[in-house]
């Protein structure tokens, strides 16, 4: 495994560092306090200076209109832009747009990628996924309930989504519904197309997350399907490997997500280091950085976020050299490693702060409630460590 980081993506780095620093952080009590699209006029312009300064949709394919870099390239400008809310959308290189360009680029007809992969990777339209369902457990993506049933030339979906990221004002989303019922579990489900004007398609409402509805980008939708009609021309990749098709978008998916959360663990970390050595606990002049008790949290959170950051990149390695499918295991292993070290520096830098970390006066508060559900989507802590330890179990048995 060679961690080596060329002088290219350092300079990368450190260019995007800067801008994160000088234009978005700046504009973080602006997005706490106002809706999502109210900041776009503001966003767009920063969106052009990426775009001058040639850093745009970094994960994305050359040939889309992307740099192109690797996933371990993507994981330390990733953690960069994590450093904020505003970072990867301003970058382009957002969830769920990023994982639905992947498998445009992979699976996606030449019809389909001219309406729908060219213009969501130049940022002229935005997507979402609509997978999880308010009756099923979103741990287990092959039990679905939406429908997509044949009539002549088209699909007619039934079915009722919810956590659909980003569904307000996106142009399309990619909906996961059950086409072939009597195939086997995992050859059941398909990936269709759906434009998000089309007759059926409800956007019922911005699900208020912690009390919090945002809108636009900034929010999850609950989406009502109701007789809602497509073309057949629509299905993205072949009919029934809809599951299949998932678990490519999934496993990078889940990397993408990690390595953002390592900016935010960075970010509440550099946070934290501030306000113990600046705040006076004391007549004397003593600060929060003498305790004991804050000198062990700033020890244990920089061991926990570079142990956490190298199992990261190793997995990022381990994809871009052996493949997705043989990366399993460490792609379990950081969806549960880094959330939890993400919540607990999180937490520390918050406790730190004390009164004025419950408010919106730092970034702090809207980490702590946005990213408690790392824990829980794209499959629960739990369900990661129970599949991890099967199949750990199975090569002891292989041996015995």
């Amino acid at each position: 495994m060679d961690f080596t980081i060329s002088e290219k993506i350092q300079t990368i780095v450190a260019m995007i560092n800067e801008f994160v620093e000088k234009e978005l952080i700046p504009l973080e009590p602006e997005f706490l306090a106002k809706d999502f699209k109210d900041l776009l006029p503001v966003l767009r312009e920063k969106q052009a200076m990426v775009k001058k300064m040639e850093l745009w949709a970094p994960n994305f394919p050359v040939e889309c209109g992307g740099m192109g870099l690797s996933l371990l390239e993507h994981g330390l400008v990733s953690e960069a832009l994590g450093r904020t809310p505003l970072g990867h959308y301003v970058f382009w290189c957002q969830a769920p747009d990023a994982g639905n360009v992947e498998i445009l680029h992979l699976h996606g007809t030449r019809e389909q990628k001219q309406r729908y992969l060219n213009p969501l990777v130049r940022g002229d339209i935005r997507s979402c996924f609509a997978m999880t369902e308010v009756d099923m457990p979103g741990s287990n993506p092959v039990m679905l309930e939406t429908t997509a049933v044949k009539d002549g030339d088209d699909y007619v979906i039934n079915g009722h989504k919810w956590y659909t990221t980003a569904a307000d004002g996106a142009d399309f989303a990619i909906v996961m519904a059950v086409t072939n019922p009597e195939a086997s579990t995992y050859l059941q489900a398909s990936m269709i197309l759906v434009p998000t004007v089309t007759k059926g398609f409800n956007r019922v409402r911005n699900i208020p997350v912690m009390g919090h509805e945002g809108s636009d980008y900034s929010s999850h939708a609950e989406i009502l399907f109701e007789s809602c009609r497509v073309p057949q021309k629509n299905l993205l990749g072949p009919e029934g490997q809809g599951f299949v098709i998932a678990q490519d978008r999934l496993g990078p998916g889940r990397i993408h997500h990690c390595m953002r959360w390592l900016g935010i663990c960075q970010r509440a970390f550099d946070l934290l280091c501030k306000r113990a050595g600046e705040r006076v606990i004391s007549p004397s002049g003593k600060t929060l950085g003498s305790t004991q008790t804050v000198q062990n949290w700033i020890a244990e959170s920089a061991s926990e976020l570079q142990a956490a950051r190298l199992l990261t990149l190793n997995s990022a390695w381990q994809i871009d050299n052996i493949g997705a499918a043989r990366a399993r295991d460490s792609i379990s292993m950081i969806k549960f490693v880094v959330a939890n070290t993400m919540n607990k520096i999180v937490d520390r830098a918050l406790q730190a702060h004390g009164g004025l970390g419950m408010t919106d006066d730092t970034i702090l508060a809207y980490f702590y409630r946005h990213e408690r559900a790392a824990r829980i989507y794209d499959g629960a802590d739990e369900v990661h460590k129970t599949s991890l330890a099967k199949r750990i179990l199975k090569t002891y048995k292989k041996a015995k």
